[in-house]
């Protein structure tokens, strides 16, 4: 099938990418001129595992990347709207670009006799594709919905990381519709995936992807409020969670206690679904206090590290990790930023390392802290060190470099634990 993707970022190139591989023929849009010649040249602008390979197997044959929106869409049957949806102040999500491609999608549909699918597959709220992405389709094109044009809502639930993996491996596809011809053409595009496929309407599409990410930041959140009790009895929080998984309605995924959750999806989607709530006049208690536990970690673990070695002025403290979590270079809404603040506040030194996020670090923290070529290098010196992102790289670390060789472990992740002060932040 010929379809086109608008937005490049992980989910938008992931989803072109790998529908191409699975043999459509596929044009990735994008407004960004160097990341369109950078996918174009072959490589992914963004750090995902498995992704260059794919990209680089596929691009100039079934795959290929534009500028051109108009291009893009004339040349495709079907237009999946994969564009950023971010947290405004309140908790709301910033609508803009997707009333941007909605718009821009219409003005082209008005050229074309045939009938063309829009799938909204950007995380946004319940009902905003029927009452936003809609009427503005409508609106540009001058055609009618359901007779002239069909309309999807297909959420995406990739893991960063592996994100290719999820896409080509998926639990499970959700397909949101209210016509019968939409959806026949999604479940096509989806015909050679080994998956359940569940059909919905599109409201409810919606709210899947919301109440999924909801009840996985829970599980988070529970397992790390539950660590923080184990702390104080001297309980090994992941021997509590190994009991508890082994009964097949808990599961083991998402009962890693640490310093929390993170990244593009998590905090933004909880803060939009509350804000949700109570526009519709409920009180998201249980929300309320996931997004609490979770912001108090960070806090934690500075506190902990005072106790260890008292006031951090002029202390070199080693921070390993600043992506939200291991296999990704993301950075947003990471847990260890708000740890490095913290040290920053007190006047420690610190000095920095990660494999592949330091480049979006610095465009945050500029020139405020060091960043080291490696763990090594990261720990020579330092009179404390913190772990708190599960890299596979930090789990043999040699700490004999360090001039305390004081380490507090906010993952769980350290595996050589001879001859050094080791403590772990909630077990």
């Amino acid at each position: 099938m010929d379809i086109s993707i608008i937005g490049t970022g992980y989910v938008g190139l992931v989803t072109g990418v790998g529908l191409a591989e699975k043999g459509n023929r596929v044009i990735c849009m994008d407004m960004i001129k160097e990341k369109v010649d950078i996918i174009n040249s072959g490589k992914s602008p963004i750090y995902e595992k498995g992704l260059n390979e794919l990209l680089e197997k596929n691009i100039g044959k079934n795959l290929v990347a534009t500028t051109d929106l108009r291009n893009a869409v004339l040349n495709s049957d079907v237009t999946f709207i994969c564009v950023g949806t971010p947290s405004k102040r309140d908790g709301s999500l910033d609508l803009s670009s997707v009333k941007n491609a909605s718009k821009g999608i219409g003005k082209i549909l008005s050229e074309k006799d045939s009938y063309h699918v829009v799938v909204v597959k950007s995380t946004v709220l319940p009902g905003t594709t029927e009452e936003t992405v809609i009427p503005i389709l409508e609106e540009n094109s001058g055609k009618k919905f359901i007779s002239d044009f069909g309309i999807a809502a297909n959420p995406e639930f990739l893991r960063e990381g592996i994100a290719v993996k999820d896409f080509l491996n998926p639990d499970r596809i959700i397909i949101g519709s209210l016509d019968k011809r939409s959806r026949r053409i999604i479940e096509q595009i989806y015909s050679n995936f080994k998956c359940p496929i569940l059909r919905t309407d599109i409201k409810t599409a919606e709210m899947i992807k919301y109440a999924a990410n909801s009840f996985l930041a829970t599980k988070i959140s529970f397992i790390n409020e539950i660590g923080n009790m184990c702390k104080k009895l001297n309980i090994n929080v992941y021997e509590v969670a190994r009991g508890i998984s082994l009964d097949h309605r808990v599961s083991p995924y998402f009962l890693n206690a640490g310093l929390g959750w993170g990244g593009s999806c998590f905090p933004k989607d909880l803060k939009a679904l509350i804000y949700k709530a109570k526009k519709l006049g409920y009180e998201p208690f249980l929300l309320n206090a996931v997004f609490k536990v979770n912001e108090e970690q960070p806090q934690r673990l500075l506190d902990m590290a005072k106790r260890k070695i008292g006031s951090f002025k002029g202390k070199k403290i080693a921070v390993l990790g600043m992506a939200f979590k291991g296999g990704t270079d993301d950075v947003r809404d990471s847990p260890a930023f708000p740890v490095i603040e913290g040290l920053l506040r007190e006047g420690a030194n610190v000095t920095a390392y990660d494999p592949n996020a330091e480049d979006s670090a610095k465009e945050f923290f500029g020139d405020r802290i060091e960043y080291a070529d490696s763990a090594e290098n990261s720990l020579k010196d330092s009179d404390l060190a913190l772990i708190v992102t599960d890299w596979e790289e930090f789990e043999e670390l040699d700490f004999r470099e360090m001039k305390n060789r004081i380490v507090i472990d906010a993952r769980n992740i350290v595996k050589n634990r001879k001859g050094i002060d080791y403590e772990g932040l909630c077990w």
